[in-house]
């Protein structure tokens, strides 16, 4: 029973990661240096993390036109 609990957990982090992947690929950072990407990850995490502001500016609606 453990082991299914183990491979179904693994099974779901797998598939969230090649979602979230999916998300680099749509913003067009596809090609980029994975430091960068992870850099620039980093800091936008910061930024929410310290500033109410911050984060309810990247929650507003995308636009559709």
């Amino acid at each position: 029973m453990a082991r299914t609990m183990t491979s179904d957990t693994r099974k779901k982090d797998t598939r969230e990661k090649i979602e979230l992947g999916g998300l680099i690929v749509k913003a067009g950072l596809r090609y980029e240096k994975r430091a960068l990407l992870l850099g620039a990850l980093l800091d936008a995490a910061r930024r929410i993390k310290a500033d109410e502001g911050e984060r309810s500016r990247c929650l507003v609606p995308a636009f559709d036109g």
